[in-house]
């Protein structure tokens, strides 16, 4: 009898730690859920190389993870929706991309852990309190540097040595452009060259921006384009052929798609770190813990297609420093 009592509660034990072993068994496999939020048209960006990164550290849609990718498209109402939606869902984590989209969730007051990336300013935008020490729930990578601007203004100069009016084609929905505006400004003061600015108000009005900046004696054009006409590429290298006004732009597929040169961050990067990032605080890690990180990689692209196409030569210094010649 008392063999047989001993072995029943052996059992019972062995039956209870098995009951609590198993959620936390099922909780470990449960897929984590993941939801990325763009302000604009994120299937026109490189945001595979996101996903594929979240993929090689074990995040895979459908089987190890949920993520779903959300767009704004340039409409605030679409946007703060979206972020509405978010609050209630509580996902895991949200990798948030621009500023806007970064802003509304830090100004609807999510308590989600936030990863954002490609926002120009955290700490002017009230994001994040340092980016050493970011504090709340959010941090990620900043891209936001005004010099910049004037780097962008002396490669167009190296490579158009007789340039002596630029036009600057940008838009006031990126709050940090201002600063690089400036910087372009100074640059251009500072060695003798005039400075034609443009704001263009929506994809709408990137025809006529083009045609004054053409009517303004222009001999380049530097763009800065938002959330909306980043996703217009090729309509821009498109627009800018036809007014034989060679562009500088910020992004290496601006380039792939028809822009005359870029120089940025590397966005690859980017997406990169922000996997990694979201990694890490999916597997225990605080937001207040983790600095925002600034990019380590700048890129300079050049088109030689369109260099064809616009009767010019680029320099072979230029060619030399390129980190990627599309021909």
């Amino acid at each position: 009898m008392q063999f047989g009592q001993l072995k029943r509660r052996e059992f019972v034990a062995l039956l209870g730690g098995a009951a609590v072993a198993w959620p936390l068994a099922a909780r470990a496999q449960h897929p984590r859920r993941l939801s990325i939020l763009h302000s604009g048209f994120p299937n026109r960006t490189p945001i595979h190389v996101l996903l594929a990164e979240l993929r090689t550290l074990g995040y895979e849609d459908g089987r190890t993870a949920a993520i779903e990718v959300l767009g704004g498209e340039g409409d605030p109402d679409r946007l703060k929706a979206l972020v509405s939606k978010l609050a209630g869902q509580s996902p895991d984590v949200i990798i948030a991309l621009t500023d806007p989209a970064a802003l509304a969730l830090k100004q609807a007051g999510v308590a989600t852990p936030v990863v954002f990336a490609f926002v120009t300013d955290p700490v002017g935008l009230g994001i994040v309190k340092s980016l050493a020490q970011p504090g709340g729930n959010f941090t990620g990578l900043t891209y936001g540097d005004a010099l910049l601007g004037g780097k962008r203004l002396e490669l167009l100069m190296d490579t158009l040595p007789g340039m002596r009016r630029v036009a600057v084609i940008w838009s006031r929905s990126i709050a940090a452009y201002s600063a690089i505006f400036d910087a372009i400004r100074e640059a251009a003061r500072a060695r003798g060259i005039e400075i034609f600015s443009r704001e263009f108000r929506g994809a709408d009005d990137l025809s006529s921006a083009f045609d004054d900046a053409k009517v303004s004696g222009a001999q380049a054009a530097i763009f800065m384009s938002d959330n909306v006409t980043f996703g217009r590429r090729k309509e821009i290298a498109a627009l800018a052929l036809a007014r034989q006004l060679p562009t500088m732009h910020s992004f290496v597929p601006e380039v792939d798609d028809g822009g005359f040169m870029s120089f940025g961050p590397d966005l690859d990067e980017s997406y990169r770190r922000a996997a990694a990032l979201a990694d890490a605080i999916l597997k225990g890690a605080r937001p207040i813990d983790l600095p925002v990180e600034e990019p380590t990689r700048f890129i300079l692209a050049v088109n030689l297609k369109t260099a064809a196409a616009l009767v010019l030569s680029v320099p072979p210094a230029i060619l030399a420093r390129a980190d990627k010649v599309v021909d």
